[in-house]
């Protein structure tokens, strides 16, 4: 046996001049008329607008990361995975020089870099390799290109001659594709709130 769908219950008009009762014809139906809809309009328009508003941002982002280059990603990806670097090592000295932070340059953060030990110039295959990467002062980064040589003698206390050799060794060319880049963005910004989840 069929059973009958219910018929709407009648509702009162949106519109507070009219008020009228009605029966409406479709979902969602506030007011009685075309003429309650006209007077109730501009209630919703703010509201339409902002809604409007979301969906052209979201498809500019859209627009704007279809036309970025690989470049551009390349470089988003190394500042993610930097700031990872400089927030895992936080509690650690300079990787070339030993200074640690003062109280101020722990809250502004400002003198402090993400210094690669191999460069990403020589060897950009290992440009996202954490062991390849450690926090380092300004001075000993950009004044000092790196240090190099009191990089190497603290590398070799920190992470071991072993990992320290398998650095300098021969690496297979390797080209990121975006996707490829992409997944690295994500994965260690997922990382870096893992650390800042973890230091609340």
């Amino acid at each position: 046996m069929r059973i009958a769908p219910k018929a709407p219950k009648p509702k009162k008009c949106r519109v507070e001049l009219c008020g009228v009762s009605f029966v409406p014809a479709r979902l969602g139906q506030a007011v009685c008329s075309p003429a309650c809809a006209i007077i109730d309009a501009p209630r919703n328009q703010a509201k339409a607008r902002k809604s409007l508003a979301q969906v052209e941002r979201r498809e500019i982002k859209v627009r704007k990361e279809k036309l970025k280059s690989r470049a551009e990603h390349l470089r988003e990806a190394q500042a993610v995975v930097n700031e990872f670097v400089r927030l895992r090592d936080a509690h650690l000295p300079c990787i070339s020089c030993d200074s640690m932070p003062s109280d101020h340059d722990l809250i502004t953060g400002s003198r402090w870099d993400a210094g690669h030990y191999r460069s990403v110039g020589a060897c950009p295959e290992l440009r996202f390799e954490p062991l390849n990467i450690h926090r380092q002062c300004v001075k000993c980064n950009r004044s000092l290109s790196g240090n190099a040589v009191e990089y190497r003698i603290r590398l070799v206390k920190r992470i071991g001659a072993d990992k320290v050799d398998w650095l300098e060794g021969p690496h297979s060319v390797r080209k990121y594709t975006i996707d490829e880049i992409k997944t690295i963005k994500a994965e260690y910004r997922a990382k870096t709130r893992e650390l800042k989840g973890r230091a609340a």
